[in-house]
């Protein structure tokens, strides 16, 4: 389908419907962003994604989002696996789809690609962002062949795969590979406000952490680096905010390394005023797609030790080197350790840089253009495999 034109010669917004899982993390910012971004430039939007998690936080910030969503809002239950209601959930998309005239469903992590991508939803064109998703599960594993396995198969139904990093394109390329499709690299975009200079407490914790609690963020590794530095006399003190599957299985650690007295626990909450509740940030992670909070504390000139994963470097660009390799609780230790004992001067020089770097490379309104100008690629080559004679390139839908 090509969107059709008014009598002006200009195109129709597009109808556009965001199909995702847990309201919750980076992915959900992503979909607020997008969302607010599409509908002040005129494009009709609205959400499908999952009832059972986000609690009250999420039932808030949708609350709050409803004022740009034309097409409306559907919660309904959605499992992480695979399981049977898959199907309800896919024929509820499809209809939602149906009921409200959408011309692109964009999926966004494994569960909201597959929904998007698998429904029956007419002529409209498929858009998916992977967030990480299946494409973090370790090669070779029985569920990365399996996940790859279907990545391969829905890929013969995405008209644009709007990759969140060159990392994670660069795994679909290897493990997924063709048919070729539309693709594009839109990296994640914050917002001016978010590099404003954090109005820090008096006494903050020495080490912060924000995120999911489970295993994949690399928390254990905090934990020993913790034992570790405490050990040569430190006595530091983590901040570990979020929720997640791992919570009970962290705080018997905590108990079991004496580290009751040094490490707090507090549900997700805001994350600038976070932020300015500790020295450092650090992000153990195992794997990672393009993670908003390092991108919110590069932006804020909050001190880091990342760990090298993912799309972490593609944050870091030149200052990459500062990066710490993961699992390895030595390695990460010595990254705090460096911050810790870092001259004033130079640690404010290396976050200045680094949030002045983020400025250029990581716009919000960039991020917002870019996935319109996919979708209008996606229109384009559709034409194109229908009709191979020479036209006139098709832009975004304008009013």
């Amino acid at each position: 389908m090509v969107p059709k034109t008014n009598d002006s010669g200009l195109a129709h917004r597009y109808r556009i419907l965001h199909v995702f899982r847990a309201p919750v993390g980076g992915l959900f910012r992503h979909v607020m962003d997008l969302a607010r971004l599409q509908a002040a430039a005129g494009h009709h939007v609205g959400l499908v994604c999952d009832s059972s998690t986000g609690g009250d936080r999420a039932a808030g910030a949708l609350a709050d989002l409803m004022p740009c969503l034309d097409l409306g809002l559907v919660r309904l239950p959605m499992r992480r696996n695979p399981h049977p209601s898959d199907w309800s959930c896919l024929r509820a998309v499809a209809q939602r789809a149906a009921e409200v005239g959408a011309d692109v469903l964009h999926g966004h992590g494994a569960k909201g690609g597959a929904y998007a991508r698998l429904a029956a939803a007419g002529p409209a064109i498929r858009a998916y962002t992977p967030h990480g998703g299946s494409y973090n599960y370790r090669p070779g594993s029985p569920l990365h062949r399996l996940y790859m396995g279907a990545e391969a198969v829905l890929a013969r139904r995405t008209d644009a795969f709007l990759f969140e990093s060159e990392y994670v394109a660069g795994r679909h390329r290897s493990f997924v590979g063709g048919p070729e499709r539309v693709t594009r690299i839109v990296h994640n975009g914050i917002a001016e406000a978010e590099f404003a200079p954090l109005d820090r407490v008096a006494e903050p914790f020495d080490l912060l952490y924000v995120g999911e609690l489970r295993e994949a963020k690399g928390l254990p590794y905090l934990l020993e680096a913790l034992v570790r530095l405490r050990a040569e006399g430190r006595a530091l003190r983590l901040l570990l905010v979020g929720s997640g599957p791992d919570a009970e299985i962290l705080r018997e650690s905590v108990a079991r390394l004496g580290l009751a007295d040094a490490v707090a626990f507090e549900p997700p909450q805001a994350i600038r005023s976070v932020l300015a509740r500790g020295r450092i940030l650090v992000v153990p992670s195992l794997a990672e797609s393009l993670p908003y909070v390092v991108l919110e504390a590069a932006a804020a000139a909050q001190p880091l030790v990342a760990t090298r994963v993912g799309g972490i470097p593609e944050i870091f660009g030149a200052a990459a080197r500062d990066l710490v390799p993961s699992r390895d609780p030595a390695a990460l230790a010595e990254g705090i350790r460096r911050v810790l004992d870092a001259a004033p001067e130079a640690l404010a020089a290396r976050t200045q840089g680094l949030s002045a770097s983020i400025r250029q490379r990581f716009s919000l309104d960039r991020m917002g253009s870019e996935v319109v100008s996919g979708y209008a690629a996606a229109f384009e080559a559709r034409a194109e495999r229908r009709d191979p004679a020479p036209r006139a390139i098709a832009g975004a839908r304008t009013a």
